[in-house]
């Protein structure tokens, strides 16, 4: 069994080291990542799960973006310890947190991913959302918690800027 919590300031150098175990330390030069830099994380929607140990076994973030006008969230990166992959821990926490940022008042949610495997979350294929290069435009997703709220969103995604 798993427990989720949000992710404190304590916790960072664990969820960092699992990232870079599932990830490698290159991700930081996915162009997903010139969106993070200077832009803090949604707070409330980073969460870890910790095993019966107390052990962080998956954890998950969300930072904003902004799409022309308009804003939204970019989820990931989420993980899974390798002990536990198989387990349904991915799939509870990318469930669990987007509830959670619905009860928040975010609306729109977007990932680069492979929509074969995001579908099952109701995620779908974005057209005219542009993620920086070198990003797959086929691998941007989006999710959104009614129908209708990515129409006529479109442009570039770039960072966030607090306004």
């Amino acid at each position: 069994m798993f427990r989720f919590e949000v992710e404190s300031k304590n916790d960072w150098w664990e969820v960092e080291a699992l990232y870079d175990l599932c990830f490698a330390p290159g991700r930081t030069a996915l162009s997903s990542y010139r969106l993070r830099e200077d832009v803090a994380p949604v707070a409330d929607l980073s969460i870890v799960a910790r095993d019966d140990l107390g052990i962080v076994a998956g954890a998950i973030r969300y930072w904003p973006v902004s799409i022309g006008g308009d804003v939204a969230l970019l989820l990931g990166p989420v993980a899974v310890h390798p002990t536990h992959q198989g387990e349904g821990l991915g799939g509870a926490l990318i469930h669990d947190s987007m509830e959670r940022a619905a009860r928040l008042g975010w609306h729109r949610v977007m990932l680069v991913g492979d929509e074969p495997y995001y579908r099952r979350f109701g995620f779908q294929r974005l057209s005219g959302v542009v993620m920086p290069p070198p990003t797959n435009p086929d691998r941007v997703l989006g999710h959104g918690v009614s129908d209708g709220v990515w129409e006529g969103v479109a442009g570039d995604v770039t960072r966030f800027q607090q306004g």
